[in-house]
């Protein structure tokens, strides 16, 4: 769905591009017309640089170009007036019934408001927590589980056919490892001292002894305990809201024929090469600081070639672009994997991606929480829920960038005060909601029909017009630029811009008034804003409560 920027952008393209057919201006016209949002509103509802691009190539001053388009541009229809500012910046200011029709399009969409088609036709494998299935999900994880289920949502919402990938670390030594840790707890032997250790290796041997009574070798032990703890973390998943539609084994990479298939595939690709006994990945030909190996001299498989079989698995599964989202400690498999899709012949630059999450720290009582009381490490998933619920603990995991470190703290996020940014935005939408209750209370009709957009002129109301004009653009930014706290941003800000409105702007009338068309015409734009909240938080996953 395009926004009334976009639309208004590619008018103003069409007028670009018939001056320079008229010979106006010469030079090229660009893709795109930008367009920016003043913050001060005094100078528009939209400002462009275009003609400060086009003025070299013209041969003119930018305020040449800009008094040629200002004609052209001000009888387009819907726009109110046009200035030009400074060395020649355009600004327009739209006729504020026609940006208040922007209520109809809102609630005509519904749901659909601010979904796109920009990645229509593109499929994307996304890949958002790899672990392995020894041990309950923790902080790591947690914040993928909530940044890539966001991420995820605003993809589709651009149009991507996106899926959704949990990669399971089942193979290696880790696993004989967690398999002697369970029957060492079992059996009430010492748990070797390279084991897991926590409180929930004993209560995974309660459970597979209950399962099983005559379980007896390591390895019957290791993949019970595996099934009980893989499903341990389905439900932890579940409960947080983040689904996968596919659970990938690495196992499965090996037992069927994957692994040597991607090192045929980077054979015929040139790549791969012998030496020292080894076989080789020359991951060098495409910036990777070293060689890769793939299988050692002893024969033995290394993780490598079970990166690479994955990436050629997942793009012949059809994916179009992979995207890996990592841990920090992870900033060394960038180029090799980019290197991996070089070898497979693939374009690193589009058809794979690497994202790099940083650490999160959880402060309750003044202090740092770096212990979990059930896995004797850092903190788990589930004790975060438990903490501040998963309404909280997702939106706080989101609203920040990735690539930078992150604090929580427990004691803001129990607050139910504006200064606990999810309580602040579901409380706007839950104050529309009470609000809506009123007016239907008081009888006042306020359908798509019965809309009067000439009623919406305050400047409150054209402010928070122009904040849900926005919301379009905000998803697509979000998807394009993979960074899914951008809705959460917008949200806070855009619940800031209503409760100044409701401040303002009487959507009920006093006493014993009686209704007038303004009242329905705010009416309609609370329930505008109200949709654009609920869309928002849906895509981050995070519920939009009606009483709070």
């Amino acid at each position: 769905m395009s926004s009334l920027a976009d639309e208004l952008s590619a008018q103003i393209l069409e007028l670009v591009v018939a001056a320079i057919a008229r010979g106006e201006i010469t030079g090229t016209a660009p893709d795109l017309i930008t367009l920016d949002r003043p913050k001060n509103r005094d100078h528009g509802d939209y400002a462009t640089s275009i003609a400060l691009q086009l003025a070299k190539s013209a041969g003119k001053q930018p305020r040449e170009v800009a008094e040629i388009l200002k004609g052209a541009i001000s009888q387009l229809p819907g726009v109110s007036s046009v200035d030009i500012a400074g060395p020649g910046f355009i600004n327009i200011t739209l006729n504020r019934s026609n940006q208040a029709e922007l209520v109809r399009t809102i609630l005509s969409a519904g749901k659909n408001y601010g979904s796109g088609s920009s990645l229509k036709g593109v499929a994307i494998n996304l890949e958002f927590i790899s672990a392995n299935p020894t041990g309950p999900l923790h902080l790591g994880h947690t914040r993928w589980a909530a940044v890539g289920d966001a991420l995820g949502r605003v993809l589709s919402a651009s149009g991507a056919k996106v899926s959704r990938e949990f990669y399971i670390n089942d193979r290696g030594r880790q696993m004989d490892l967690f398999g002697q840790s369970v029957q060492a707890a079992a059996t009430g032997q010492a748990i070797p001292e390279d084991g897991y250790q926590g409180e929930y290796i004993k209560d995974l041997a309660v459970q597979v002894l209950a399962t099983n009574p005559s379980i007896s070798t390591s390895e019957d032990f290791r993949e019970a305990a595996y099934r009980i703890q893989l499903d341990e973390q389905k439900s932890v998943l579940d409960t947080f809201k983040t689904h996968f539609d596919t659970w990938f084994s690495e196992r499965s990479l090996h037992d069927s024929g994957a692994v040597e298939h991607g090192l045929l595939k980077l054979r015929e690709q040139g790549h791969v090469f012998e030496s020292e006994g080894a076989i080789w990945l020359r991951t060098t030909d495409f910036s990777d600081d070293k060689d890769r190996v793939l299988v050692k001299e002893n024969g033995e498989l290394t993780y490598f070639a079970s990166d690479t079989a994955y990436y050629i698995n997942k793009r012949e599964r059809g994916s179009d672009i992979c995207i890996y989202m990592l841990g920090a400690d992870h900033h060394g498999y960038v180029n090799r994997l980019r290197a991996v899709a070089a070898c497979a012949g693939d374009n690193p630059d589009y058809n794979i991606e690497i994202l790099i999450g940083q650490l999160v720290k959880i402060m309750e009582g003044g202090e740092e929480v770096k212990l979990s009381k059930r896995a004797g490490t850092i903190i788990t998933l589930a004790e975060l829920v438990e903490k501040v619920g998963v309404d909280a603990a997702r939106y706080t995991l989101i609203r920040y960038p990735v690539d930078t470190p992150m604090v929580m703290d427990i004691d803001v996020l129990r607050k139910n005060t504006n200064e606990n940014p999810v309580y602040y935005v579901q409380y706007a939408h839950a104050r529309i909601a009470a609000v809506l209750r009123n007016v239907a209370e008081l009888k006042i009709i306020y359908t798509l029909e019965n809309f009067d957009p000439a009623q919406l002129t305050h400047d409150r109301e054209n402010e928070l017009l122009g904040a849900l004009a926005e919301y379009p653009r905000i998803v697509a930014s979000a998807a394009e630029l993979r960074e899914p706290h951008r809705i959460a941003r917008y949200l806070e800000e855009l619940a800031g811009v209503y409760h100044g409105f409701y401040a303002d702007c009487r959507v009920l009338p006093m006493g014993d008034e009686p209704a007038a068309p303004i009242h329905s015409a705010r009416a309609s734009l609370c329930a505008a804003t109200m949709q654009v909240i609920s869309n928002g938080l849906d895509l981050l996953g995070v519920s939009a409560p009606e009483r709070m």
